[in-house]
């Protein structure tokens, strides 16, 4: 009960013109990173919406106000644009889909990602994700809480309609009086959409490029073989060929330029963090122990998020003949290659 009424008392944003034909809109959010950006762009008759935070009372309150809003003229939602599968962009899309009848608009990988974990019995993933932090050494503790408390995507993502329509690299819009290209960013979400006008000089980034924080680079038990930093660091070159004047509009905090610099701080904080596990692992180590190097004290529910992280570093290392596995089927452990 406590959680609802914290939840009913998150302040309803209204939308903010960022140039001619985009608008920002601040969504709260019931988790961290607290608020999350929605981004309605002028569209043909009506508007594009990119993104809706989490599906909730206050979040369906807050688009029932949203689009009554005099600044949209009018017009309703002719397109859902969403980023990628992640809770906080595509939990309230079905809601959203089902009252304007707005297409939803999302890469493949990224729709089919959240088909998958909406359609799973809750018990197959739970486990698989129980699995994986046993491995890398979770305590018997954290391994309990997360067992009562289960996963929690079925509680923030509504029913998704059957349909929707396919987002490829290279693909454009004509939204807000300018054209856009798709730019897949990857590591983060597995194919996660942005757009990029040339004319205007902007970037809408996703969770790609943060201003303020560094996005969750994580490792999860249903694709145990990737390598998500090295996807991450990866397409982060296609995003340094962008002007250096480029105004990115990130999906959490404020939109900034200095695009160059950012991507220059991403990099030297992964760089930082793996030069920290190798001196770390001079000898065998689990992940869990990784966690003590990598992040400050960490509170209970954010043990999973620095457990995936932690992996995705460690993975990184190994792929690369940097880190070897000298453990067993029972707990992973990590020592500096001789």
């Amino acid at each position: 009960m406590a959680e609802l009424e914290i939840e009913a008392t998150r302040p309803i944003e209204r939308p903010i013109e960022i140039v001619p034909g985009l608008l920002r809109v601040r969504v709260p959010l019931p988790f961290p990173p607290t608020e999350v950006n929605a981004w309605l762009l002028a569209d043909a008759g009506g508007w594009t919406l990119i993104d809706s935070g989490v599906d909730d009372a206050p979040t369906r309150a807050l688009f029932t106000d949203v689009l009554a809003d005099p600044m949209l003229n009018g017009e309703g939602i002719t397109r859902l644009l969403i980023t990628h599968f992640h809770p906080d962009h595509i939990g309230l899309a079905g809601w959203l889909q089902a009252r304007t009848g707005a297409p939803i608009h999302m890469s493949r990988v990224e729709w089919l990602q959240a088909r998958v974990i909406l359609a799973d019995p809750p018990e197959v993933p739970l486990k698989a994700y129980i699995d994986q932090y046993r491995w890398c050494g979770a305590s018997e503790d954290y391994l309990a809480l997360l067992a009562r408390r289960g996963l929690m995507y079925r509680k923030w993502v509504g029913p998704l309609p059957y349909a929707y329509s396919a987002i490829r690299e290279g693909d454009e819009f004509a939204l807000a009086g300018t054209h856009w290209r798709v730019m897949i960013g990857e590591g983060h979400a597995p194919e996660m959409v942005c757009l990029y006008s040339a004319e205007r000089g902007i970037l809408i980034a996703a969770d790609q490029i943060l201003g303020r924080i560094t996005p969750h680079i994580g490792l999860h038990p249903s694709d145990p073989s990737a390598d998500p930093l090295g996807d991450f660091l990866a397409s982060l070159s296609k995003f340094e060929a962008l002007p250096a004047d480029t105004l990115v509009l990130p999906s959490h905090g404020d939109p900034f330029h200095g695009l160059p610099e950012r991507i220059a701080a991403l990099r030297a904080h992964h760089d930082e963090r793996l030069g920290r596990l190798m001196d770390f692992c001079d000898t065998p180590r689990s992940v869990m122990d990784t966690t003590r190097v990598l992040f400050r004290s960490l509170a209970p529910e954010q043990v999973g998020f620095a457990l995936s992280e932690a992996l995705a570093h460690v993975r990184y290392l190994v792929l690369r003949g940097a880190l070897e596995d000298v453990g067993d089927s029972e707990v992973g452990l990590f020592v500096r290659s001789q």
